[in-house]
């Protein structure tokens, strides 16, 4: 017999309940007789999809068939064609799948099919970690639906609030939030949680990250406005524990779509390291972007571990007159945004970024990855290197690596289950052109720092996400994991 699971009922995942039959209130039978069977369907496939295989075979309406052709969707990638026919027969689904792989439209295509057969507002909640992959989001929503006249809205940190309750209280069709933000809202206008009382979907996208500890609170107080009947959605491209644990938590009927099983990244991307000291790595990721053209790069990300090392490596590039933008957490919302208009428009080649562009933000551009600091789980390095080789197209990611960073990387290896190649380079070669010119700028750029009050900027918002945590309840959590992690993860409100 298997094991009954207990759920928190003020934080249900799947909260659709299972109707009782009307006969049995006459008649007490055994629990066991009572419950109705769980059905959680599963498939791991990872064949691509079939020739003949089209958009329209998958039950969606004629004109979203044509928005696929005029969008260049000549036919359904694999996460599509399997998830879209089963969203659309109203089950729970949850999309496992590589980065690239149109995880966005397997989810917004079925959602805006509904929306026209009955159009109201809120229609549907999507959830997403980071301010910048929910305008991303937005974008793509609204190309999908532009033939419906869809009115979308985007609920993130770093807005003005009236504007954004405003913005709710006219019930758009599609509101993508991040779970900071929208929870605050709730909370403090007692009008808007009515906004969602007929939501027919909810969408946990980059849903591992999502369902972290972080998001909990959060999560409670958005799922408490939800109807029981709602559909709700899950996507990622990498599988937690929990997230598996949450899944098998579905009350009815849900069905789990997996292109491979464990962690993956895709094949047509090229993953190499170069092995260097720490105090040289500014060297040569100069000599490395110098050679963009070279190597045939349009445009590069390089990922950093905090906003301070992101902030002195944009200033220290910019002092050797390269054009970059920067993007982290400290940066107002605007000038974030700024940042990646320019990067992705093609107004400056590279981008410097913390992991909030980790996920989701699709750039076609994007030829190389450099992970200037090595992330300290395996799943973010997964995350990072999915900027590159989208869509079946080719791509380079390229690790630093530090006598510090080898068991990272051991580790990294192990859970993608391919070792990572050498990259070539003449070492002699990459100090003597640039050592002399990057210590200079990095002296340079460091005082820049200190007369913008980097540090004051810095100190005023470790204590605010100290008195946030608190607030929370989950400082005391964090405190234990302190003791061994230096730095915490940046989260997004």
């Amino acid at each position: 017999m298997e094991e009954e699971i207990k759920v928190d009922e003020n934080f249900p995942l799947f909260s659709r309940k299972i109707k009782s039959n009307p006969l049995s209130s006459s008649t007490k039978k055994p629990p066991a007789a009572a419950a109705a069977p769980k059905v959680l369907e599963k498939e791991l496939n990872p064949n691509p999809t079939p020739a003949h295989v089209t958009f329209s075979d998958l039950g969606l309406a004629e004109w979203a068939v044509n928005t696929c052709k005029e969008l260049g969707m000549k036919r359904p990638t694999p996460v599509q064609h399997h998830c879209i026919p089963k969203i659309l027969s109203g089950q729970d689904v949850m999309g496992l799948a590589q980065t690239g792989s149109g995880k966005t439209a397997a989810f917004a295509l079925p959602i805006l099919h509904r929306l026209a057969e009955d159009p109201f507002g809120v229609f549907a909640l999507v959830v997403t970690p980071t301010r910048e992959l929910a305008y991303q989001l937005a974008e793509q929503f609204r190309a999908l639906g532009s033939s419906l006249a869809l009115r979308c809205s985007v609920i993130v940190g770093g807005m003005d609030m009236v504007n954004q309750a405003q913005s709710l209280m006219q019930r758009p069709h599609v509101v993508i939030a991040t779970p900071g933000r929208i929870k605050v809202l709730i909370e403090e206008n007692p009008d808007i949680p009515a906004v969602f009382t007929n939501t027919k979907f909810l969408v946990l996208d980059e849903a591992d990250r999502v369902l972290g500890v972080n998001f909990e609170a959060e999560l409670r107080v958005i799922f408490q406005c939800l109807p029981k009947n709602r559909q709700t959605l899950l996507f990622s491209a990498t599988m937690t524990s929990n997230l598996q644990t949450l899944l098998e938590l579905s009350a009815n009927r849900a069905y789990f779509y997996a292109a491979y099983e464990g962690f993956k990244t895709v094949e047509s991307l090229k993953q190499q390291y170069v092995f260097i000291p720490k105090h040289v790595k500014d060297v040569y990721l100069l000599h490395i972007l110098n050679k963009m053209e070279e190597m045939g790069v349009r445009s590069a990300i390089i990922f950093v571990s905090t906003c301070r090392s992101c902030e002195l490596l944009s200033l220290l590039l910019e002092q050797l007159e390269l054009e970059v933008a920067a993007l982290h957490s400290f940066k107002s919302q605007s000038l974030r945004l700024s940042a990646l208009h320019k990067f992705k428009s093609g107004q400056v080649p590279v981008l410097i970024a913390t992991d909030v562009a980790n996920r989701g933000l699709d750039i076609p551009t994007v030829d190389l990855v450099i992970n200037y600091d090595l992330p300290r789980y395996p799943e973010d390095y997964i995350h990072r290197v999915g900027r590159t080789a989208r869509a079946g197209r080719g791509g380079l990611a390229l690790s630093f690596v530090t006598q510090h960073d080898v068991d990272l990387v051991h580790e990294i290896e192990a859970v993608i289950k391919k070792q990572l190649d050498k990259f070539e380079c003449k070492e002699k070669e990459v100090l003597e052109e640039n050592i002399t010119r990057v210590y200079k700028a990095r002296r340079v750029a460091t005082m820049k720092m200190m007369d913008e009050g980097f540090e004051e900027k810095a100190k005023a918002r470790k204590s605010q996400k100290l008195k946030t945590l608190e607030a929370r309840g989950v400082l005391k959590k964090r405190s234990k994991r302190r003791k061994t992690q230096k730095s915490t993860e940046e989260s997004e409100d």
